[in-house]
């Protein structure tokens, strides 16, 4: 549902969203009062001892306090179960609770401070247990504050206050058409800025140069657009993923025809059979997966590989591969020596230095395929993660190539930066000059399947014969065209629901239009939806099947958006779609729609009602 609006200013968090927590804390508040009232009737008539006249008076205003709080949390938790998530009218009355509720708290940090005082006064000679029941309630006063603050600095939102200003004026706004594309223009700004400080808190641990800060620029502005169109806060977000898995488990359950699941191979590929390709791409797999070193070895091999690898770093390496980057005692190359079974002698270059749009790479020679492997690593530390989501596009031009196109900008610096090393550096050339009669072969997995699928289009008109193989690319690659072109020479495999070869921005602009719909349209509340979503993400069990207002609606009514969502999604004036669309009605859309390379293999688990692979 729409923020929370409170002391002026949208907050990320819903009005529905303090069943749970509420109901937490009263539980642990009743427990508490019970325990003091048990303590005050046990000790009625014996406070006087020193000190007891104080711990009398503390023990009666703690439990009038305590039940202030307990009927302010039962009525704040009652609440806010009312009513679901796009239909806030029956919550009204939440933010009045809530001030109420926090106003409770400078009584209880008033008295926890008189209680610390209490407990630490030597003068005090009463009953041990009495002290140590107080102090009990003025740590667990103290670790109720501390929460609270801390949730308070999680739900804050920076531009809660510009957000609210802009929605609650939706119509004067439009009456100064000029005045309302600046404010828009400064709220833009604003979040672009608060995205990019989280941002650099995130990668706090990383050194930050030239290239970093145009990388957190863009992610900003990525992240900016993205969220700035919807007013959905993280709970939300939460319960609309678990009821679209349970919808798509409920359609994976539904009888189909056996035509409707059986795969097709196709009627041809480029290596003439499916069957050969699949064994290609099982070999190769090693090199891609290799490219990752010890990570890797060590989640393959969790009971042996440190001490092979501790074996190995005592060795002397010869110096027969060029190697660049740290790789401290041995264990990336010796795990990659042990992943694919090659010699020392069969590496020709290997990089280990990584940073952003530069990743980890080496070249081998694979005798048993007569190949020079160019393997790729997929996304490994923060500065790889940086360069998943540099995901603008940018054009791709090379020379005798019909068929340019965008492309995935951050993976296409990092496929340049390859291209570079392995031409200006003569790597390529110091290969071939080893093995002339050898096939070039490029492989990667995730990041590295996509960057070696660019790497492969730079290359191919140098080495016509090229093959690439990558496994799990990135959806959101290369353009219809260029991925066209790339059959020719591409394999890309993809194994079962694999998240990675999914992504891209069109895909998860439909996500969250999914997310804003069944949310929007179900009618069960918040925490409900929660509760039974956590039980079948953990024990599993039957999928929900709570209704929605689209139950019973015919087909074409369902291509229309109801009042429900309409209230999640944030109305721009006609002035910001004046001075967001005009620049761009000769330009592509804002997330043009980017294909996966070349011909793609899925792989699925076999069953009784599937073939274990399909490919296109």
């Amino acid at each position: 549902m729409p923020g929370l609006v409170v002391f002026g200013r949208r907050w990320a968090i819903g009005s529905d969203d303090f069943v749970l927590p509420g109901a937490f804390e009263l539980f642990v508040r009743l427990l508490w009062w019970i325990g003091i009232l048990a303590l005050y009737a046990v000790h009625k008539g014996r406070f006087n001892c020193p000190g007891g006249g104080l711990l009398h008076s503390y023990l009666l205003v703690l439990l009038v306090l305590l039940a202030a709080i307990i009927c302010a949390l039962s009525a704040l938790v009652y609440v806010s179960m009312q009513g679901t998530i796009s239909n806030p009218g029956p919550r009204k009355s939440l933010p009045k609770l809530l001030y109420t509720r926090l106003l409770l708290y400078f009584p209880e940090f008033i008295w926890a401070v008189v209680g610390a005082v209490w407990v630490s006064d030597s003068s005090v000679q009463c009953e041990k247990t009495v002290i140590n029941v107080i102090m009990g309630t003025v740590i667990a006063s103290w670790v109720i504050i501390i929460f609270t603050i801390i949730g308070v600095v999680i739900v804050f939102d920076p531009l809660g206050g510009k957000k609210t200003f802009y929605l609650t004026n939706s119509v004067s706004r439009n009456l100064e058409s000029s005045q309302s594309g600046q404010l828009l223009y400064n709220v833009k700004n604003t979040a672009t800025r608060v995205w990019e400080k989280r941002i650099r808190l995130l990668c706090c641990c990383i050194v930050q140069d030239d290239d970093h800060r145009v990388a957190f620029t863009s992610i900003a502005e990525l992240f900016r657009t993205y969220f700035s169109d919807t007013d959905l806060v993280p709970s939300d977000i939460a319960a609309g993923l678990t009821l679209l898995h349970q919808e798509q488990d409920k359609m994976e359950s539904c009888p189909k025809e056996p035509e409707e699941v059986l795969c097709h191979s196709p009627s041809s590929l480029v290596a003439d059979d499916l069957d050969v390709e699949l064994e290609n791409a099982a070999h190769y797999m090693l090199f891609a997966a290799a490219a990752y070193g010890w990570p890797y070895y060590i989640y393959t091999n969790p009971f042996t590989a440190l001490c092979k690898l501790n074996g190995d770093c005592c060795r002397n390496r010869t110096t027969d591969s060029d190697i660049t980057g740290s790789d401290r005692h041995n264990f990336h190359f010796g795990s990659i020596l042990r992943i694919t079974g090659l010699q020392y002698r069969d590496f020709i270059h290997i990089s280990f230095h990584n940073k952003i749009y530069e990743i980890p790479f080496f070249v081998a020679l694979d005798h048993k395929k007569e190949a020079i492997v160019v393997a790729v690593r997929g996304t490994l530390s923060f500065e790889d993660i940086l360069t998943d989501l540099s995901a603008d596009c940018e054009d791709l031009t090379l020379e005798d190539v019909l068929e340019n196109g965008f492309v995935h900008k951050g993976i296409t610096q990092a496929a340049n930066y390859i291209y570079q090393k392995l031409i200006n550096d003569g790597i390529l050339n110091q290969a071939f000059t080893i093995a002339p009669e050898y096939k070039l072969v490029i492989v990667g997995h995730s990041l590295g399947g996509g960057t070696a699928s660019i790497l492969a289009i730079m290359l191919r008109n140098s080495f016509p014969t090229l093959r690439c193989y990558a496994f799990s690319p990135p959806g959101g690659l290369l353009s219809k065209s260029l991925a066209d072109y790339t059959k020719r020479f591409i394999v890309s495999v993809i194994v079962g629901k694999d998240l990675v070869a999914r992504l891209s921005m069109p895909n998860m602009e439909d996500l969250k239009r999914r997310i804003v719909r069944i949310v929007a349209n179900c009618n069960r509340p918040k925490y409900q939806i929660l509760l039974h979503g956590c039980w079948y993400e953990v024990f599993g069990g039957d999928p929900d099947n709570f209704p929605t207002e689209l139950d019973g609606r015919n087909q074409d009514a369902l291509t229309q958006p109801l009042l429900a969502e309409e209230s999640l999604m944030v109305h721009r004036s006609p002035s910001y779609n004046t001075l967001e669309d005009e620049p761009h009605l000769s330009s592509p859309p804002q997330y043009p729609r980017l294909y996966l390379p070349g011909k793609i293999i899925h792989i699925v688990e076999e069953s009784s009602s599937r073939r274990y692979a399909g490919a296109r």
